[in-house]
Formats: structure tokens, sequence, C-alpha cells
């Protein structure tokens, strides 16, 4: 039988997982008010699906399998798994789930795209099974990056939280289950420390946003494709590993290396980073920077499979 994936707003995250289940061979019901919204997500999709089959397509995999309907309540009907992507102001939220929580069946999960609020607070105003709303926070582009963070709220039960893994794996998606809630969860705060360093070394002319980026391309990026910090940081530490590495650079942690608050986003910062950033996309569109991005993460997903265990199945899959 098959599944059903019902998305509940089809911005770039919404279509992102639209495009995702078509590839794994699911049936999609979208709900999105905007009047050009059908439009929008199938070219999305007509978009997306040469890096999907590169990737290898499930054989029941076909984008005319996407229903669009004008009723929050029809959409949620039938649905194996239900996907909210509406922008990311927490009372509208709260609003949209507690309306999808009451058409909904009580089993069914409701995954959040919510890249930084807490499910316990996204839970509040559901009445009929607020246990089953919790965060489900993937990565673009999600029809290619397999990594989806996700975190159970005060309502959650184990037994929702393994329910939703196996949904999510069942569309190729690698789930991290975040142990406690956290504003950001665990992947957000990462790369919110890393920006805001980035906004800092531009804002005190260190360094331009293009000389930046080639630093993250060029030396730590490589090494975390493959290995992540704390295995790139154990290898720093030769033969003895991660207790040699932190007894030699630990006491480096003390010193004034980063700054921990953001910048004050002034008119001139902001700027220098825009001007940067025009400079570095050199007249190229999103969408050609777009396809850009998607050919060379589908070669990367190889490579991350060849050399990383843990990856092994996700070919074919993602």
């Amino acid at each position: 039988m098959n599944q059903q994936l019902t998305v509940i707003g089809t911005g770039v995250i919404g279509n992102g997982w639209i495009a995702r289940a078509l590839a794994q061979g699911w049936d999609v019901v979208a709900f999105d008010p905007a009047e050009d919204a059908e439009v929008r997500t199938r070219d999305f999709v007509t978009s997306a699906w040469p890096s999907l089959e590169k990737l290898g397509l499930a054989e029941s995999a076909d984008p005319a399998r996407l229903t669009f309907t004008d009723s929050l309540e029809t959409a949620v009907k039938g649905a194996d798994l239900i996907q909210e992507n509406v922008p990311e102001r927490l009372e509208l939220k709260r609003e949209i789930l507690s309306a999808i929580d009451a058409a909904a069946s009580p089993s069914v999960i409701i995954g959040s795209s919510t890249s930084g609020f807490k499910p316990s607070d996204l839970q509040r105003d559901c009445r009929q099974a607020p246990g089953r709303v919790i965060v489900a926070h993937p990565f673009n582009p999600v029809y290619l990056l397999p990594l989806v963070e996700l975190v159970g709220g005060e309502a959650t039960s184990t037994e929702q939280t393994g329910i939703a893994q196996k949904l999510y794996q069942s569309l190729a998606m690698r789930p991290l289950i975040v142990r406690r809630e956290i504003e950001g969860h665990i992947a957000d705060r990462l790369m919110e420390a890393l920006w805001r360093e980035a906004l800092h070394l531009v804002n005190d002319g260190v360094a331009t946003t293009e000389e930046i980026d080639a630093a993250v391309v060029y030396g730590c990026g490589l090494r975390w494709a493959l290995m992540g910090t704390f295995m790139t940081f154990h290898l720093a530490g030769g033969e003895s590993g991660m207790r040699h590495m932190l007894e030699q650079f630990g006491p480096a942690l003390k010193l004034p290396w980063t700054k921990l608050e953001a910048p004050e986003l002034t008119d001139e910062l902001i700027e220098k980073v825009v001007k940067g950033s025009e400079f570095q996309a050199a007249g190229r569109s999103v969408a050609e920077l777009d396809r850009r991005r998607d050919d060379f993460l589908v070669e990367l997903l190889d490579l991350v499979q060849k050399y990383w265990p843990e990856a092994e199945g996700l070919k074919g899959r993602i």
C-alpha cells in the first residue's frame, strides 16, 4: 500500500520534502493557500528531478503522484506522515499545528520543520494528541541532504519518537534524535556559531566573504564532510588521539580566538556581506547556483557513502 506524505506550506523547505517523498515513491498531498503555490511546486519538482534521478529513484517514483488541495482538513486525510512548513513565527505555527492536530487522525505523526522552536512550545495549543507533534528539522536542499533532527516535547512518548524515526527512514532520511529540547536543536546551533564568527571577521576587516568561504571549502569543510568535528580533532592528536589533542590545545580554548555574541548588524556590515556575496555569485542566478550545488552534493554523497560506513545503504534511497 502506498504511503502518503501531507505537506502543509510549500516554500523552499516544503517543496524539498515533496520532491524527496515523490522520489521515494510516496503519494504527496499538499496544501498552501498562496495563489501560485501549485505552479511553483511543480516547477520546483521538475528542477530537482534530474539530481534525484542521479541518486536513484524508487521504482514507483513519479511526480504525477502529487496532489494539491484547497482544504487543510482534506489534505490530512489518509496521511501516514504530516509535515508542517509555515513561516518561522511561533504563534502562526501554533495556530496551524492546532488545526492540523484537530483534523488529523490522532495516531499520525506531525513533524514541524522549525529550525529553532522547541516542540513543547509547538504542542501547547494542540488538544487531540499533542505528543505526536514533534520537531522534524531538515536541511536545505531537503531532497538531497539526508539529516533530519527529531525532537520530542513534554507530551511526546518514546513510542511516538520511534514511529517518527521509522517514517523518516522510509523517506531515506538519516534521523538524529535530539536527547533534550533546546532552541536551535544541534546542527543550527553549530552553524550559527560559525556564522557569528564569520560576521565578526567581515565586520572587523579581517577577511572578505570570499576569503572566509575559501577557508571553509578548502580547509575544515573538506574534513567535516567525512568525519565531523570530534573525529577531526581526534586525528589531530596523533596516535594518542583526542586525549593528547585536548592536553596540547585545550588551554587555547580560553584564549580570545572567538567572539560568542553576534556583531551589531549595522548598515555598513550588511553592505559588506551583501556586496561580497554578490561578487562571489559573479552574475550567476540563484537557480544556476542551485544546480551547481546539487551536482556537487550528488557526487559528494557518493563519496560519503564510500568512505563512511554509517552511510551505507543511503545511495539510491536519498
